[in-house]
């Protein structure tokens, strides 16, 4: 992570994914209805609502251990237990999928962990395969 940014349109965050072998940017965009977290990754642009950074990040607080990411496409099941299946459940306080455009609604656990980390929020794992995140502890 070479420039972290502010997370606006003409500073994006600049990312990387968990294994670093993929760069990309970030921000939010709370003018969009619904406010949306807007990952450009090459010419492919995702969106996720924007509370998924505060609402993953008390999950995992509330969790208080480290979860496995499970990043999925899609159109692939998410493991069970993990922060891409979270992020599709009925049980998440948006009552499924966090990804904004039907079709590039997966890969949650890819791209939104990292704007965690970069935020402060978490730890999160960098090996090549099965990287885990988790809340920071809160200092007292």
């Amino acid at each position: 992570m070479s420039d972290v940014g502010r997370g606006t349109k003409d500073r994006p965050w600049k990312l990387s994914t968990p294994p670093g072998t993929s760069d990309f940017e970030a921000y939010r965009d709370d003018d969009a209805s619904p406010p949306a977290l807007v990952v450009q990754v090459g010419k492919t642009q995702l969106r996720y609502h924007a509370r998924a950074i505060e609402d993953l990040a008390a999950m995992l607080a509330e969790r208080g251990d480290w979860v496995p990411l499970g990043g999925a496409d899609e159109q692939k099941p998410a493991a069970e237990g993990s922060v891409e299946a979270w992020a599709r459940s009925a049980d998440n306080p948006v009552k499924g999928w966090y990804g904004l455009k039907k079709g590039l609604r997966g890969r949650f656990a890819v791209y939104v962990p990292p704007v965690l980390e970069a935020l402060g929020l978490v730890e999160l794992e960098h090996l090549p395969k099965n990287n885990r995140v988790r809340a920071k502890a809160r200092k007292k």
